[in-house]
């Protein structure tokens, strides 16, 4: 038996039209799963879709704000529609807003907190309908680096992970009951869009390199080996856990 076989499993990859989410969308497929590709950006979450179906994957791309409830039940109902089930959830929508606590605005404040954590907990709740009425499920949480260590600027977003950290935990609690492993990846510093603004900045990006044991800036790919011992039979007894993916930043 292949433990990190996917096949037959239904996965949700939310904020998969770029970046993290579509390389875990992407290895997902590749491991088996049909896959829901959703984004707020249909074009992006389309895009993501065709590049696995031209892989010879299956996948649906879906449209959804991870803040609206409204917009998370009909994600879920399309993919229960579309593949019959939810086996697989990856809480991976988020976006980052910098700036001193001081200078910070309410709206970007709100912003952050309601993609990274409520988007989490929306998503959560729906699925969650699903999987503790068939009594299996994963759950896959992208918290961050930020949720164990500060950095100056980063207060939203910061809270955000570390609430999204504590809160894998008591879902983990709440659901081990009906067999439903909910845990969580922590990447640190990846070469994506969202980092955009570091990787230009030529100082900041090499003091970040400096501290990275590694020595070097993780690539999207490199979240998927995780991503897929997470949604997998490998991990059957493993949950309310955090996974640090950092280079061994946190090990200095």
């Amino acid at each position: 038996m292949n433990m990190f076989s996917l096949d037959n499993k239904v996965a949700i990859v939310t904020g998969a039209g770029r970046g993290l989410g579509a390389a875990m969308a992407k290895g997902l497929a590749k491991a088996g799963a049909s896959v829901v590709v959703a984004d707020i950006d249909l074009q992006a979450a389309t895009a993501t879709a065709d590049l696995i179906k031209e892989a010879g994957g299956q996948a649906h791309p879906v449209g959804v704000d991870v803040g609206s409830a409204d917009s998370v039940k009909a994600m879920v109902d399309t993919t229960v529609n579309t593949f019959g089930t939810v086996d697989i959830l990856v809480n991976n929508a988020g976006i980052q807003r910098r700036n001193p606590c001081i200078e910070m605005s309410e709206k970007d404040w709100d912003a952050v907190i309601r993609v990274n954590l409520k988007g989490t907990f929306l998503c959560s709740r729906e699925v969650g309908k699903i999987m503790v009425a068939k009594k299996s499920g994963k759950v896959i949480n992208i918290a961050s680096l930020l949720a164990t260590v500060a950095q100056p600027n980063r207060g939203p977003y910061a809270s955000s992970k570390g609430a999204v950290a504590q809160f894998t935990k008591v879902l983990a609690l709440e659901w081990a009951p009906y067999n439903i492993n909910v845990n969580a990846i922590a990447p640190g510093y990846v070469a994506t869009e969202l980092n955009t603004k570091l990787i230009e900045d030529k100082q900041a990006y090499d003091e970040i390199t400096a501290r990275i044991p590694m020595g070097r800036w993780a690539d999207a790919e490199e979240m998927i080996g995780a991503v897929i011992f997470l949604a997998s039979d490998a991990s059957s007894y493993m949950t309310g856990q955090l996974v640090n993916i950092d280079g061994g930043y946190l090990c200095l």
